[in-house]
């Protein structure tokens, strides 16, 4: 696209992102391989599959088609955010889709291979110090340079309300499985409150889990119905856990949070990978061992049927901190005890993963 601004650009643009949004082809649905004989199946929906590589994509999308419908970018306006994972990947997509400059102010310590992906698509990266000084430094900068700051973090939830938004992800799930449970790692909150709202306007019985890391101030938030609880501790596991709950979260749509230890979301993602040759990262990983916990409940329950699972993004980014024991030792993390324990589930159906759950 051009770079001129004004009305016919705008509409140019929306009817760019609208188009790309219509034209794509829902994310692979793969079998989890389990038990001939068990009464219960698990399914991957594998959101590593879209463009750029994660469940982000989506979002990143809506954000833009939001901001174009409120007026506040035109063809002259810069993007800049605070983010430097999966989310600044996909705002870099879409900007270099609109021929606008993107920069993603990330904090200083942020690895190469992260910056590259980034840069890779026609971002520019700014880093900062100390890291919680991104925020403020995207505002500057945006500021400075007459740009827009996208602020995922408080206007996603807006973007997924908006009536340019698309049910995407939910839809696509219960259309293709019609499952008992969805489970899905909760970063932003902007995937629960999608799956959520669209499952319970639409009345469907299939329940909707999130899983929680270490630090994160979902699982103590949701269990106390404390909406401004907070921890004051960053999450170790990528994507995923926050130290406050975001503003996109909507609590009454979760019918359970499951915490899951840092190390057995990094020892499942590699559990992952050695069953079924498919590479994730380490919130998916929290996903399987959330997945785990509700086959498990359905079995003893008597139930039957499915669990889906989203696979947030590829094990591309993890190879060097993951996937890479020298990276895990030194993190302090023992993956034998929840390595042990998804393989004897897998083998005998029992399940010791030691989950607070609540719902």
């Amino acid at each position: 696209m051009g770079g001129s601004g004004g009305h016919g650009w705008v509409r140019d643009a929306i009817a760019v992102l609208t188009a790309d949004r219509a034209a794509e082809v829902a994310t692979p649905l793969r079998r989890f391989p389990l038990p001939d004989d068990w009464p219960v199946t698990l399914l991957l929906k594998d959101e590593s599959a879209r463009p750029t590589g994660s469940l982000k994509h989506g979002f990143a999308r809506g954000l833009l088609l939001d901001a174009l419908s409120r007026g506040l970018v035109d063809g002259r306006t810069p993007l800049v955010d605070a983010a430097s994972g999966n989310t600044a990947v996909a705002e870099a997509h879409f900007a270099r889709r609109l021929g606008l400059p993107f920069t993603a102010v990330a904090p200083s310590r942020t690895g190469r291979a992260k910056l590259d992906r980034i840069e890779a698509l026609g971002g520019r990266t700014h880093l900062v110090d100390p890291p919680l000084a991104v925020y403020e430094r995207a505002r500057e900068l945006a500021a400075d340079t007459g740009g827009h700051y996208l602020d995922h973090l408080a206007n996603l939830a807006g973007a997924v309300d908006s009536p340019l938004s698309a049910p995407g992800l939910a839809a696509e799930i219960v259309a293709a499985a019609h499952p008992r449970w969805v489970v899905l790692g909760v970063g932003t909150g902007a995937s629960s409150r999608l799956v959520g709202r669209h499952l319970r306007r639409r009345g469907l019985p299939t329940r909707l889990a999130v899983v929680d890391p270490e630090n994160s101030a979902y699982f103590p938030g949701w269990a106390t119905d404390c909406p401004d609880y907070s921890t004051g501790m960053p999450s170790r596991i990528e994507g995923i856990g926050r130290p406050r709950l975001e503003p996109a979260f909507d609590a009454s749509v979760v019918d359970l949070v499951i915490p899951v230890p840092d190390a057995a979301s990094v020892a499942a993602m590699r559990h992952l990978h050695a069953v079924t040759g498919l590479r994730a990262g380490p919130s998916t990983g929290a996903c399987l061992w959330g997945a785990c916990h509700l086959l498990h409940r359905m079995r003893q329950a008597g139930e039957r049927g499915s669990v889906v699972m989203v696979v947030g993004d590829s094990g591309e980014p993890y190879a060097d901190t993951c996937y890479d024991d020298g990276w895990v030792s030194r993190n302090g993390w023992d993956l034998s005890g929840p390595a042990a324990a998804l393989a004897r589930f897998a083998r005998t159906g029992e399940w010791d993963g030691g989950s607070r759950a609540r719902g």
